[in-house]
Formats: C-alpha cells, sequence, structure tokens
C-alpha cells in the first residue's frame, strides 16, 4: 500500500528538493522510489571519508537522515506541515573504503505528530554497513 501524501514522487522531484544542499555535495542521488520506501546511495570518496579512509560515520548518519526527512516530507500535506528531526541513532556495523553505499529507508511509524522511519545502508556487496532510526517531528507549516 502506497504511503505518500498525493502521489508516489518522483526522483526527479526529489532531486530538487535537496539540490543545493549537503545531499546533493555528498554525492548522494536517490535511486529508487517504491510504495513505501525509497532509496538513495552515496559514494564513498574524498568527501565521505574519515582520515583512516574509511566511510566516515558522520557521512552515513546523513545518508540516514536525508533518507528519512525526505520520506517524512513526503507522506505530509507539505503546504499545511513541515517536518524536522527530533532524534537520530545508528549503528556502524562495517567499514567500507570504496564504491558506493546504498541506504532504503521504510517508516516504523507514521503518527500525526511524530514519524519514525528506520534506515538501512549497505555496500555494494549488499553487506549491512548501518542500521540508523530517526524520529522526525510534524510540525504545522512555519513553525521550526
Amino acid at each position: 500500500m502506497a504511503i505518500w501524501f498525493a502521489s508516489t514522487p518522483t526522483r526527479a522531484q526529489i532531486q530538487l528538493l535537496v539540490k543545493g544542499c549537503m545531499p546533493e555535495y555528498l554525492g548522494i542521488e536517490i535511486t529508487e522510489v517504491g510504495e513505501d520506501y525509497l532509496m538513495a546511495r552515496m559514494p564513498v570518496d574524498h568527501r565521505t571519508r574519515q582520515p583512516y579512509g574509511l566511510l566516515h560515520g558522520g557521512a552515513s548518519v546523513a545518508l540516514a537522515e536525508t533518507l528519512g526527512s525526505i520520506g517524512a516530507a513526503f507522506v505530509i500535506d507539505r503546504t499545511q506541515f513541515q517536518c524536522v528531526g527530533l532524534e537520530i541513532n545508528a549503528n556502524h556495523i562495517r567499514g567500507v573504503r570504496e564504491g558506493f553505499v546504498t541506504g532504503t529507508t521504510r517508516p516504523l511509524h507514521l503518527g500525526k505528530t511524530t514519524h519514525v522511519w528506520e534506515i538501512r545502508i549497505t555496500d555494494d556487496r549488499d553487506k549491512l554497513v548501518c542500521v540508523s532510526r530517526i524520529t522526525v517531528a510534524i510540525l504545522p507549516a512555519g513553525r521550526q
């Protein structure tokens, strides 16, 4: 069953939403939109590595927050509401040195005032790299 507010968002609509923001700088690209999930990939390169040459945990969290926040934004009526992150956590399971990581997000809870989204990040071999969960507050439009 589709979870999206008006219709399933397109990859182009989502990319337009993040143009000029951190996801664009990190090279995050939406790859798939399903009835109840979003997928995006992010390169493991000079923008996303830490000094030891591994994917930076903060970059994984940025990918997770991007996916969870975008998911929440397309479930609500954005003319009436806006969503902002309340809390995010991440468990880093495996290091990655090169290639891409892919995040998939699905809602665990879609309430009137809060959403909870789970994000699973995998490497090019489909091995689990990170599991994250974000709680998003749903606020009246114009309030922050």
